[in-house]
């Protein structure tokens, strides 16, 4: 790990193991080598660092692009952020995500798209389901528990809550999905078996 990412994983990995007493559940099922397009729940600002301390190796992220501003303007890329633009998504943003994925990269992504504000694992926004297929990567569900207690949408006070993140077992599409050849009907069922894994979880 480069010395900026390494701090940031050190630092929060020993905060979410000392405040929130993280609880990990089927690591055994973590892919650690090659290209992983790893899809989470999004429950809080904390989620990306939760993820991102699962792997010993950096992983690439993304972010709201309006968080890109001050001193963070230089940090967020030191720990491989990519800015997004939540209101205005494009296929710019696919891209780059596929080409990062058929680099080699681990990227992290929240199907949702946004913080949850009840708690529910919500609808997955359009997008995901194209980039599994493109990229051709192996895609790990992960789902989060008590990050939107510690710290919820909506706040910046942090709350002690205990936090769990459970690993589920990896999909590898098959060769058919991988061509969808049916366009956004394929890319939706797609989405939908990725959405399943997480919330089975």
């Amino acid at each position: 790990m480069r010395w900026v990412y390494w701090l940031g994983w050190m630092a929060f990995g020993a905060a979410f193991r000392t405040l929130f007493g993280l609880r990990i559940i089927g690591s055994k099922n973590l892919i650690t080598e090659g290209p992983v397009l790893v899809a989470s729940n999004h429950q809080s600002f904390l989620d990306p660092p939760l993820i991102g301390n699962l792997y010993n190796t950096e992983m690439v992220f993304l972010a709201r692009k309006t968080l890109f501003i001050g001193f963070f303007k230089w940090l967020y890329p030191q720990w491989n952020a990519i800015p997004v633009d939540q209101d205005r998504p494009d296929m710019s943003s696919l891209k780059t995500i596929i080409r990062k994925l058929k680099e080699g990269h681990r990227v992290l992504v929240f199907p949702e798209g946004a913080r949850t504000l009840d708690g529910e694992i919500g609808e997955a926004a359009p997008g995901i389901g194209l980039i599994a297929a493109k990229s051709g990567a192996v895609i790990q569900p992960v789902r989060i528990s008590g990050a939107r207690d510690a710290l919820p949408r909506g706040s910046a006070r942090i709350r002690f809550a205990r936090i769990t993140v459970s690993v589920g077992p990896p999909i590898r599409l098959t060769a058919d999905e991988q061509k969808a050849v049916n366009g956004k009907d394929d890319y939706e069922r797609i989405t939908e078996k990725i959405m399943s894994a997480i919330k089975a979880l």
